[in-house]
Formats: C-alpha cells, structure tokens, sequence
C-alpha cells in the first residue's frame, strides 16, 4: 500500500493573493500576509501544497487559458524562491451563467464541487482525511467537506462567527492555520 500524504489546498484569490477582481497579470499580485509562512511550515509539517482555483475570467473572456498559465508559472516561481514547491495548481475555467461560448457549463471541478480536490487527491496520493483547505469563500468550504478534507478553514478579513457554519473553522489571518498542520 502506498502511504498517502496530507495536503494543504489553498484557494488563490483571496487566499495567497488579495483579491483585487480577476487578477492574471504580475502587477496586480499582493500576496496575503503570512502566504509563504504559512506554506514552509505547511512543507516542514510534511504537507503537499496545491491551490483550486475557479477561474471564471477565463469563462469570461477577460484574459485566456495561456495568459493564466503565464501568470500561474511566475506566481510559482514567487514561491520557489522562497523555498516552497506549490505541487500542482488545479483551475477550473467554467461559469454556468457567465462563461463564453465553450466555457458556459456547469463542472463538477467548479467549486462548490470537489472535482479539483479529488483530483489533486488522485493524482498525488493524498490523505484527504489529514488534509487542510484554506479558502476565502462559502463554495470553497463546501468543496472542502464534500471532498471529505479533515481541516476546512474559511480565511476572512474580519473575523466573525456565523452559528450555521459547522465542520469548518474561521480565521482572520494566516498565522492562525498553522496550528492546525
């Protein structure tokens, strides 16, 4: 038997980068503080760090597939020199109302759904049960939980404690997933 390993999914805008609306070109990029903390001691804890990203820009029609895939390298890149290797970026590029042409549909990797998570699971022998999600939105941690993710943490500006949520945590800075790794 193959021994799995935990991960630490992240989502991007919002979570490794402020989300400023649709971001693909290096400078529109502000990294979140405590991105690249968080991430070497995600890799020190033994963690594979992968980012699901719904990209409707795309599906929109506001940068294309390669513009992504150039600004996904460098913001790899970023990350590599600080010593952190992202092991995969999954996106989905789909909107069911919004997208373009081909890009108009529903995905099973668009969250709210798991597609991407259990994909990247797939792929890389992780231990989901083990694994952390961190994400800035409500379709994230329902991604999270249908993928069957251990840890799913809602990452906000402002912390608030909203009663309905239950099987995530809420934090209001990066600093605080580290005690979850």
């Amino acid at each position: 038997m193959i021994d799995k390993k935990p991960a630490l999914f992240l989502d991007r805008d919002g979570v490794i980068n402020i989300d400023h609306g649709y971001v693909y070109l290096p400078e529109q990029v502000e990294f979140v503080a405590g991105i690249f903390d968080l991430c070497l001691k995600a890799i020190e804890c033994g963690y594979l760090v992968f980012v699901v990203t719904n990209q409707a820009g795309i599906g929109r029609g506001y940068y294309t597939e390669q513009q992504f895939d150039d600004f996904t390298e460098w913001m790899c890149e970023q990350f590599l020199l600080r010593g952190i290797k992202i092991a995969q970026v999954y996106f989905c590029p789909f909107h069911p109302d919004y997208g373009l042409g081909q890009y108009k549909r529903e995905s099973f990797y668009r969250k709210p759904q798991p597609g991407m998570i259990l994909q990247a699971a797939r792929e890389h022998e992780v231990d989901l049960s083990s694994s952390l999600l961190v994400g800035d939105k409500e379709s994230d941690m329902q991604a999270g939980l249908a993928a069957g993710v251990g840890c799913n943490i809602l990452y906000v500006a402002v912390k608030v404690i909203d009663p309905t949520l239950q099987g995530i945590k809420v934090v209001s800075c990066l600093e605080e997933v580290k005690k979850y790794l």
